[in-house]
């Protein structure tokens, strides 16, 4: 199964993930692992340290160190093939920022269906439904990313749009030289500006984040109801701030004859990747390219209209310490559930038939471009 809780995540390479924002810690359970594997620490603290609050003036400034901890799993660097549990002991909470709105459900967030489906919640900083719940996908992600960097798969992001402006460009430098992790220097100032522009007006902007996964072999993913590109987009949908996915020419391709979409067959590749690295929902060795669109923070300090638990109409301004924009934190993350989701598939193909995942040969990937990019760019 995908999941066998609403918390679990994968079949072959599994996670639990638990906490909450305001909680003692947030942390993740990850089984599914083989014994003696390396497990290096500080290559998971630093994909930790790109999801965390306070980086810049344009995110949230709570102040987090994020320092994750392995509880068990691990033995002198190397894994021993039991659970491996990795917690981060929150510092910073302030939950009495949260005081004036128990009675009240804040427009955009998680508060009247969790408290209708629950019967109660949890109005510090949104608890299960916070986006500080991320931070064990995170955690999880980067060591999946260890592995597969091993066998020469690569995963790899940025914000293709912020408020509307889009880049053209992909600048692999640029991305984590800026606090936006934009790849386009060239639109840089004006998407930084837009940001500035919302948080001083007591509002937000969203964005589009894209994911690279590259050096991929033929054969990830299975029919029906596993298939990879299904997985992908469920991954990110599972973000809590993703509200469309979007893989290879994705919507573009329903305003398409078949003839312009169909990526041809040759003995040196399709030259074109319009289905998205997919076939069937099986990998075809070719980069899959996955857009997520981020919405627009919910916290906001501008007066919204909204109802109280007993549903009298009320308004509401959400204090605290929030993102103007959430995009440049959704990067890591969209990273981290594309690793998670590909480790797993692969560890399922070696089940299923061992020694065949490897890409086939004479077909030149590396020149091979992305949906709408051009060759120059990868």
């Amino acid at each position: 199964m995908l999941f066998d809780s609403p918390s679990t995540f994968g079949r072959a390479f599994r996670i639990l993930s638990f906490g909450e924002s305001h909680g003692p810690a947030v942390g993740v359970v990850i089984d599914g692992v083989k014994p003696g594997l390396t497990f290096d620490l500080d290559e998971i603290q630093k994909e930790m340290d790109r999801r965390r609050p306070g980086q810049s003036d344009l995110v949230t400034p709570r102040s987090e160190g994020d320092r994750v901890q392995v509880l068990s799993g691990v033995f002198e660097g190397r894994t021993t093939g039991h659970p491996i549990a990795l917690v981060v002991f929150n510092e910073n909470q302030k939950s009495a920022d949260y005081q004036a709105i128990t009675e009240l459900f804040r427009p955009g967030h998680a508060d009247l269906t969790f408290d209708r489906k629950y019967g109660l919640r949890d109005p510090r900083g949104g608890g299960r439904s916070s986006g500080r719940e991320t931070l064990a996908r995170v955690a999880a992600g980067a060591w999946a990313k260890q592995q597969l960097a091993a066998v020469g798969i690569t995963i790899r992001g940025f914000n293709r749009e912020i408020a509307g402006i889009e880049g053209r460009r992909v600048d692999w430098d640029f991305v984590e030289r800026n606090p936006l992790r934009v790849a386009d220097p060239e639109v840089f100032e004006a998407q930084k500006s837009a940001v500035e522009l919302a948080r001083s007006e007591g509002d937000s902007v969203g964005g589009v984040a894209e994911v690279w996964i590259e050096g991929l072999p033929i054969g990830l993913g299975d029919p029906t109801f596993a298939k990879l590109d299904g997985l992908l987009a469920y991954a990110m949908m599972s973000i809590g701030a993703v509200k469309g996915v979007e893989i290879g020419s994705g919507f573009a391709s329903a305003r398409k004859r078949g003839s312009e979409n169909n990526d041809p067959l040759t003995p040196g590749g399709p030259g074109k990747n319009d289905a998205g690295g997919t076939l069937g929902g099986i990998s075809t060795g070719a980069p899959i390219q996955v857009r997520l669109a981020v919405k627009p923070t919910s916290s906001i300090t501008q007066t919204q209209q909204t109802i109280t638990k007993a549903g009298e109409a009320a308004e509401i301004s959400t204090k605290g310490r929030h993102d103007p924009c959430i995009a440049p934190r959704i990067v890591p993350v969209a990273e981290s559930m594309a690793a998670l989701v590909i480790y797993d598939t692969y560890l399922t193909q070696q089940e299923l038939r061992s020694g065949s995942l490897a890409p086939l040969a004479e077909w030149d990937w590396g020149a091979f471009r992305p949906a709408g990019e051009p060759a120059a760019e990868l």
